[in-house]
């Protein structure tokens, strides 16, 4: 038999888990929260470091990745990168790319010019070009240097090539001493070179 002073007793009781289950709860989903905020800026912080090496990789003053690749016309293969005698430009091109034609005439004459103390290689986006419409630009080009097939794109995502024309000026222990996004006047090339060939 229940007396009149159970039922309070009880409706306390009750309400006291209630309202223990309750703050129990908010605790947990603010716990939540936290790590839920925390594991968010952990991941943001992550792309931001990965955005940030991909901007960068090679960066100037880097050890630049080597690879080898076959020539265009497919007698030969380049190994690319590392320590060398001459001085290194490797410039990444596609026969679509406007900005790539406009430089092409520059390029030719640079590696006429430098001959004798820089190593130039063209190496076409053979994974985004079409290999006959490489060797129309070649040939129309009057490309001398050696021209290189990147069909897997390796040697373009070693570099972190996300644009045409984009070059890399190396030193002769294969130090990245410039990367060059874009077109720029062969005046601009010469100073690069001339510094880099002195030093």
């Amino acid at each position: 038999m229940m007396r009149n002073g159970d039922v309070p007793l009880k409706r306390n009781i009750v309400i006291l888990v209630l309202l223990l289950a309750a703050v129990v709860g908010v605790v947990v989903m603010n716990l939540d929260k936290d790590k839920s905020a925390a594991d968010a800026r952990e991941a943001q912080d992550g792309v931001q470091d990965a955005v940030s090496q991909l901007a960068e990789a090679p960066k100037k003053g880097a050890r630049a990745p080597s690879f080898s690749l076959a020539s265009l016309d497919g007698t030969a293969s380049y190994d690319v990168g590392g320590p060398s005698d001459k001085v290194t430009i490797i410039n990444f091109w596609a026969a679509w790319c406007g900005p790539c034609e406009a430089e092409a005439p520059d390029l030719v004459a640079l590696y006429e010019k430098y001959k004798g103390d820089v190593e130039l290689y063209a190496v076409n986006a053979t994974n985004y070009d079409k290999l006959r419409e490489a060797k129309v630009f070649v040939r129309e080009q009057g490309f001398t240097m050696p021209v290189l097939t990147d069909e897997k794109g390796k040697a373009g995502d070693l570099y972190k090539v996300f644009s045409y024309p984009t070059s890399f000026i190396l030193d002769r222990d294969g130090v990245v001493l410039e990367r060059i996004e874009g077109v720029i006047e062969k005046e601009q090339w010469e100073q690069y070179l001339d510094q880099a060939i002195q030093s």
